[in-house]
Parts: C-alpha cells; structure tokens; sequence
C-alpha cells in the first residue's frame, strides 16, 4: 500500500512558488538558507519539495527555541533580552547567521507569534519577523496577520516564498532597497 505524497500536505501555491523559485535561483546561481521559528521548518519543506533543490537549496535551521536561535546561528542573547525572540533585531542575526554558517547567497528568517496564547499588547497573535540577508547586507519587516495558527504560519510561508522569489528577480543587493509597507 503507497502512503499519500507529502506534497499533497504542502500547498499548491507554495510548490508553485518554489519551482519558480529553483529556476530563477540556478539561473542566478543561487544558494538559498533559511533560519525558521514560527514556520517550524515549513519553508524549507517546501523547497526541499521540489526536485533538484540541492541545487540551489543549502539548509535551514528550525530554532524554535531562544538557546537554538543562539547555538545553532549565533543570535545573541543581549539582543533576544532586549527585543525578545519575535522582533526584527533578532530576525536579522538569524538571517545574518543563517548565511554565515552556510554556503547560502541568499538567506531568510522567520520568527514570530502564531498563538494561540504568546501574544502581547505591544506584539500581538500574528506579529511576524523576517529578515532576508546577503552579502551586501540585511533587510527586516515587521507584519501583523490574522487568524488562527495556521492561518499565521501559512501567511508566513507565503511571504517568504514571495520575497525571496521577488529578491532573486530584482538581482539587487539587499542594502540597495526597502521593502514597502503596502507588501506587508
């Protein structure tokens, strides 16, 4: 008996998105890494999806916690005591330590509050971090989604599929641009 694919559990827009994505990388010659809280590891599921990833997919860390995000890529625990794990200080460490310790070009993070409980007046269920890094430099954002869980984990997914396939096509350095507020 033949078990479902995994693919059916991930979204067709995201495999989308990640193809696309593969493409645009090896054209580029492209690394791609990633550092994920919040996503648990969505993300890189989603690239690893798509055949031939190894060729522009190096690796990503899952840190959920605050002592992985400061083992595993050197996030500093003066920055998560004073910005906390969700905040975009520490989203661009784990961007920037995520392409330090890989062979990346290009490397994401994402750490956020998908809830149901965690949230707080000043960081609310739906608060997201991302930061997106490269040689030239780091980027960060800040965005605020709604709904339940999965929902915020989902939204999550998408952006980041989104800009690193918008980042790659743009070929800019990162320090070169901002991203507007209306993408978020």
């Amino acid at each position: 008996m033949m078990s479902p694919s995994i693919n059916h559990a991930l979204h067709p827009e995201w495999l989308a998105l990640a193809t696309h994505l593969g493409r645009i990388a090896s054209a580029r010659a492209a690394m791609v890494a990633g550092a994920e809280s919040c996503t648990g590891g969505l993300i890189a599921a989603t690239l690893t999806a798509v055949g031939g990833s190894s060729t522009w997919f190096d690796r990503a860390f899952v840190t959920y916690s605050n002592e992985a995000k400061q083992e595993l890529i050197g996030v500093s625990a003066a920055t998560l005591a004073r910005h906390g794990a969700v905040s975009e200080p520490t989203a661009t460490e784990m961007a920037r330590g995520a392409l330090r310790t890989s062979h990346a070009t290009l490397a994401y993070a994402v750490t956020g509050i998908a809830g149901p409980s965690g949230g707080s007046a000043d960081k609310p269920v739906g608060t997201v971090c991302f930061a997106f890094a490269d040689q030239h430099g780091v980027q960060s954002s800040t965005a605020r989604f709604s709904g339940d869980r999965s929902a915020v984990r989902e939204q999550s997914v998408n952006y980041v599929l989104g800009e690193l396939v918008r980042r790659l096509e743009i070929a800019a350095p990162l320090g070169a641009e901002t991203v507007p507020e209306s993408r978020l």
